[in-house]
């Protein structure tokens, strides 16, 4: 029951991020496409969609235009910043520190670039003050932020603390890293702690972390229903993983055959058209799973792959909000 609360809070924030009252309802669902192909590692594509929303006022959808145009280029351009800016000129934070760490851009350097609003320092303190603010009022994201801008590893432990699931993820790669000072034995039980939090909390790259971990305890039935969970929300490579399981390509961890639900999340993973990779995956796995059926089986396969995909969370690669 705690996991299904989780799972349905998580999905209803990530409905909530795309509310805007100001918006359209065509505005609104150009901003969500843009955001869900922005998420599978599609930001060309993603880009058309984000600029309806985003010439509209939207600040989420600047941020997250200003995201794709400069990984689209490589590098922060012209217009990536005038995004940027207009995004935290409405206190995004993700936009402020993004604009303070910029050293020297390529439009500065080619001299072909409006003067900035600010200096990126500026933009930086300016974060800094309203995320402060926040996370002293007990917001936990804003507790994450502060982590962003000041590399206090204490501001990540509130965060933590406080029930972000996020930061929940690095507090335990941060230790399963070796940071910190622990006894061999308790610092792998502080890491599981972490992990199992921010699973329970929706994160699903802590439910494969955390599965990870009961499965070289023997745990084969805790990893099978972790990986699951996290093939719920639509990550994609545990939806691939899942589905090669249950298609016994290869029978690795017990799941019961069923190659009319494998075939169909494999081939929902073909959406992504390339995107993170997974398309050499899917080429070399559909086909072995299609030998094994009828084509029956075949056709009943892809009608549940529609259905699945119009009825659970979109594929996401989940990547971090605030990229490097």
């Amino acid at each position: 029951m705690l996991i299904k609360t989780a799972l349905t809070l998580l999905m209803l924030l990530t409905l909530n991020c795309y509310a805007n009252p100001d918006l359209t309802n065509e505005q609104t669902s150009a901003k969500k496409q843009g955001i869900i192909l922005y998420n599978q590692y599609k930001a060309n594509s993603a880009i058309p969609f984000l600029t309806t929303a985003a010439e509209a006022g939207d600040h989420e959808a600047q941020y997250y235009l200003a995201e794709a145009l400069r990984k689209k280029n490589n590098y922060m351009n012209n217009e990536a910043r005038k995004w940027y800016e207009a995004s935290a000129s409405q206190n995004n934070l993700y936009a402020m520190i993004q604009l303070g760490r910029i050293e020297h851009d390529m439009c500065e350097i080619s001299n072909d670039c409006a003067p900035s609003q600010k200096p990126p320092i500026e933009w930086l303190n300016q974060a800094k003050k309203i995320a402060q603010e926040k996370a002293e009022a007990g917001d936990a994201e804003a507790m994450c932020i502060m982590y962003e801008i000041t590399l206090d590893d204490t501001w990540l432990e509130k965060a933590a603390s406080a029930g972000n699931a996020f930061a929940q993820y690095w507090m335990a790669v941060s230790l399963k890293q070796g940071d910190g000072f622990f006894l061999p034995w308790k610092r792998s039980e502080a890491v599981e702690r972490w992990f199992k939090l921010s699973a329970e909390g929706g994160y699903p790259k802590s439910m494969m972390e955390y599965g990870e971990i009961l499965y070289k305890r023997g745990d084969i039935k805790g990893f099978r229903h972790w990986n699951e969970q996290a093939a719920l929300t639509g990550y994609a490579p545990t939806v691939f993983g899942y589905g090669a399981d249950l298609a016994h390509e290869p029978d690795t961890f017990g799941y019961p055959l069923d190659l009319i639900k494998g075939y169909a999340l494999i081939s929902w993973l073909t959406e992504l058209d390339g995107g993170g990779g997974m398309k050499e995956n899917v080429e070399y796995t559909l086909p072995r799973i299609a030998a094994k059926m009828s084509a029956e089986q075949i056709e009943a396969a892809k009608k549940l792959s529609k259905e699945w995909a119009s009825s659970h969370t979109p594929l996401s690669f989940f990547p971090d909000k605030l990229s490097r």
